[in-house]
């Protein structure tokens, strides 16, 4: 972040405004919401200014603005449309570490005014860091529209309960349940649709027998959700694992799972790392199973956190079975796998009318003399094999694909980190792939798809295509990325 978004209180407390036009007079305006005590410095005033100030809503000084004036002061805004004055306001304001705002130029300024949308006591304050106010804006009226007009009756109503409900509820962890219910409840539903008074007696006997209800569940039993992360992009996560993520106290997460995602879990909830790596085993499956287990147990909302789907190759099955023999109740959230958006995003169409009738995803773990894969299935033609965690392998995998009729003139693709800003696609032969994957130094996780329907990719990909570009030959035409 290059700034850090605070809310400042301002209530009766004295702001400087330089200028008197009515760039000023919108500030001004957001000011005298907070309660702020405001004074403002011009050679004169437009009239909706002088109204105020003959009201006396504001205090105004007339002439040029003088250094004296922001003594005292809390808080500073230039908004004239001289730079040079600007500027003064600037730097004098930063003699006496006052936050200031100059509008139009955040290089002067110490703090910049976000987009807001109003739903007081509830505030919701959009920047970009002063790069595009116009999205700013943009985004706003989104809000504006998403945002139930009611929401500030809603925020005043738990407002009024709080003493009451931590004097009833002793454990936070009950009060966080408790308010949760609220929130999510038919109780908020009625006061946001306008159906019943956030003051009415008929909302308050209802909150009473609910926390009521609260204050008698000495204990909560834990639940674990088994949420798919999906390859990496956090836009791919669906509308119910973010909700997971939201609500749990826990999150259980592996290497797979991007920072962005991770990033959307609720900033107080514990993050615990279970991560495994090929030939790099971190915490075993049995430990994970365990530690699952016993957080639930603990009375916990444990979210654990797969990259991709966790139905696939991700051992979800196990981790359920384990919940199941310990009667701990759990839900799946299904993700985006690995193989449906890294292909996506590298525009390869798993299968496709005129290249592949058959789609098949398999383990990249060759083990040897365990390796029980029908590679003679695998090496058909008219087939998509998507390997996953094949990277380790692929020299393996090449060759046993050959030896069972796999021509080397079959097309292959390797994606790495797909469907994230860093993801790059080296495409080949299978006679040649091993070769331009060690050429182009390919670093896990990749994902590996064989099929003709990877020769797709010049044509069809879109993600981050700039970079594929770039990244795709060097001066002599050879493969750099």
């Amino acid at each position: 972040m290059d700034y850090f978004p605070i809310f400042l209180r301002l209530a009766n407390e004295p702001v400087l405004v330089v200028g008197g036009g009515e760039v000023a007079a919108r500030k001004i305006d957001l000011l005298l919401r907070t309660q702020a005590q405001v004074t403002v410095v011009a050679p004169e005033l437009i009239e909706s200014l002088a109204e105020k100030a003959h009201a006396g809503v504001i205090s105004y000084v007339s002439g040029e603005f003088q250094p004296e004036l922001l003594d005292g002061k809390r808080l500073a805004i230039a908004a004239t449309d001289k730079p040079s004055v600007n500027a003064w306001v600037a730097h004098q304001a930063e003699r006496r570490n006052i936050p200031v705002n100059v509008v139009d130029d955040r290089e002067l300024s110490r703090f910049i005014m976000p987009a807001i949308v109003d739903r007081s006591p509830v505030v919701v304050a959009v920047g970009s860091s002063g790069d595009a106010p116009v999205l700013t804006r943009r985004l706003r009226e989104k809000l504006e529209s998403f945002l139930p007009q009611r929401l500030g009756d809603l925020a005043k109503l738990a407002g009024k309960l709080r003493p009451t409900v931590k004097a009833r509820l002793e454990h936070a962890a009950t009060r966080r349940r408790f308010w949760e219910n609220f929130f999510d409840g038919a109780i908020a539903g009625d006061v946001l649709s306008g159906r019943q008074d956030a003051a009415g007696q008929n909302i308050l006997e209802r909150i009473g027998n609910s926390l009521t209800r609260f204050a008698k569940q000495s204990k909560f039993a834990g639940e674990v959700a088994l949420v798919g992360a999906g390859p990496g992009d956090p836009g791919l996560l669906t509308l119910r694992a973010l909700r997971a993520l939201q609500n749990a106290d826990v999150v259980l997460y592996d290497r797979l799972v991007s920072d962005e995602v991770l990033d959307l879990a609720r900033r107080d909830a514990e993050r615990i790392y279970v991560g495994k790596a090929s030939g790099n085993h971190h915490v075993s499956q049995e430990d994970t199973n365990a530690l699952l287990v016993k957080l639930a147990k603990a009375g916990k909302r444990v979210c654990r956190l797969k990259g991709g789907d966790p139905f696939i190759f991700g051992r979800g099955g196990e981790e359920l079975e384990a919940l199941a023999a310990a009667g701990i109740r759990f839900e799946v959230v299904p993700g985006v796998t690995a193989a449906a958006g890294c292909a996506a995003y590298a525009g390869i169409p798993l299968t496709h009318r005129d290249h592949a009738q058959a789609l098949t995803f398999v383990t990249g773990h060759c083990k040897g003399e365990s390796d029980n894969v029908d590679w003679a299935a695998l090496s058909r033609p008219g087939h998509t094999v998507v390997f996953y965690m094949g990277l380790s392998q692929l020299e393996t995998i090449v060759a046993r694909l050959r030896e069972h009729g796999a021509p080397g003139t079959r097309a292959a693709a390797l994606i790495e980190h797909g469907t994230r800003p860093t993801q790059r696609v080296v495409t080949a032969t299978l006679e040649d792939l091993v070769h331009k994957a060690a050429e182009a130094n390919v670093a896990s996780p990749a994902l590996l798809i064989v099929g003709e329907v990877t020769r797709l990719h010049d044509t069809l990909h879109w993600f981050n295509a700039r970079a594929v570009e770039a990244a795709s030959t060097d001066d002599e035409g050879r493969l750099s990325a």
